[in-house]
């Protein structure tokens, strides 16, 4: 079991950045790939980034792609998601999720366990 906490969201201006952060529970964080979901109201949750349980494999969602970056730190078992040149189209609620495998998916579906979510808000 592993209980997975985000907090770091809030509102920003257009261009702003925000770091999202993920601590979990439980003593086996470096078991499992963690990703980042967002859900936009009216919209399904998608997919924002990945990253391998060792750190060192990442993937991005095209509509992040060079803005944001995930990382994590196993001594802290906490994933990171720094957020930069935001625009107002990346406001959501961002999840982030764990995985107990080796593959990077950005499938929701094959993610085991999820946190209840932080707001992001990007004004214009």
């Amino acid at each position: 079991q592993v209980q997975l906490v985000e907090s770091g969201g809030g509102l920003v201006q257009a261009g702003g950045s925000l770091r999202l952060s993920c601590a979990a529970s439980g003593r086996t964080f470096s078991s499992y790939v963690m990703g980042w979901f967002r859900q936009a109201p009216g919209k399904e949750r998608a997919f924002v980034a990945a990253i391998s349980r060792a750190g060192g494999s990442t993937d991005y969602a095209d509509s992040v792609k060079g803005r944001f970056t995930i990382s994590r730190d196993n001594t802290k078992n906490t994933v990171y998601l720094q957020m930069n040149s935001l625009k107002p189209e990346d406001t959501a609620v961002y999840y982030c999720a764990a995985e107990y495998g080796v593959i990077l998916t950005a499938l929701s579906r094959r993610y085991d366990y999820w946190g209840q979510g932080t707001q992001v808000t990007v004004s214009s």
